[in-house]
This record gives C-alpha cells, structure tokens and sequence, in this order.
C-alpha cells in the first residue's frame, strides 16, 4: 500500500473544510464537466473555485477522484510527503490524523455551543463568522468563557496543521 491509500481515506483534511475554505480552478480543468460532476463552483475574482467542504467529498473518498481538478491532483499534504520519503511511518502519521481531527471536532463543537451550526461552511469561516460578533455582556455567563475556550482550540488546532499538514 502506498501513502496516500493509507493515509486519505482515513484523512479528508484536504477536502473537508479543515485546511482550506476553498479551492481554484488551474488552467486546463474543464469547468463545464467539473459542474457536471457536482462540484460547487463560484467566481473568485477572475477565477473559479469551489468552495470546502467539497461537494464530491463523501467523508472517506472523492467521488470524481480520476476526474479531479488539477489543485486537488497535484496537493500532497507534508504529512503524506513524509510518510513518502520514509521520514515517518504511516502508523505514526494515521495518529496525527486522529489527533487533528479530534482537535478539529473540538472547534466544530465548540462552534456548535456557540450558535454556528452551518457544517457546508470551512471550519475558517464559521469561526470567522462566530468572532465578528459582539459579546452580549448581558447574554449568557459562559459565552464569553467559551470564545476563549474556542479561540484556545483553533490556536492548537492550527498550530497542528501548520506543523504537520501545510509544510
């Protein structure tokens, strides 16, 4: 078995909303069949993208894999690149993948406690959505408590995927 059959089935990072909020289109990539195939694209700017989580992700594996654009073609996660070169073994890197995961389970709950219950957004962006609004001083005693319990989360949580996932 090679990395990425171990390692993506069991991750999903890539196409769930952790990692990324969206993804751009490359020269090449045939916009009309990608639609035709279920993804979600929008305009960036000049260019298209689709945003996280991937429609075409069912939680495992990506449904239009031999058809995937050139982004998703071509990402290799810093995990799977070392699990490659034989810097680390794949036993080691499926725990780290639980272990982000977990963290990333952590924020998506905190989030839901907090009021952000939108799973069709990237984790970035519901935290974004939940940080840009006001403290009710008057509402609720733990809600400022557990902003800063979710801020701690997101914290750990990118610290993890910057070590072991974005590099």
């Amino acid at each position: 078995m090679n990395g990425i059959e171990q390692l993506c089935p069991n991750c999903g990072l890539c196409c769930n909303g952790v990692l990324f909020a969206d993804v751009e289109l490359r020269k090449g990539d045939d916009i009309q069949r990608l639609d035709e195939l279920g993804l979600s694209l929008e305009k960036k700017g000049r260019k298209q993208a689709f945003a996280q989580p991937c429609t075409c992700f069912d939680g495992k594996l990506c449904r239009i894999y031999n058809e995937r654009p050139t982004r998703c073609r071509t990402f290799e996660c810093g995990l799977l690149k070392r699990v490659q070169m034989g810097e680390m073994g794949a036993d080691a890197a499926l725990k780290t993948i639980a272990e982000a995961q977990r963290l990333a389970e952590k924020v998506r709950g905190q989030l839901r406690r907090l009021g952000q219950s939108d799973e069709q957004l990237a984790l970035n962006r519901r935290y974004a959505q939940v940080m840009r609004e006001p403290i009710d001083l008057s509402g609720p005693e733990d809600a400022a408590e557990l902003r800063g319990e979710l801020m701690l989360a997101v914290n750990d949580l990118m610290q993890m995927l910057r070590q072991d996932f974005l590099k």
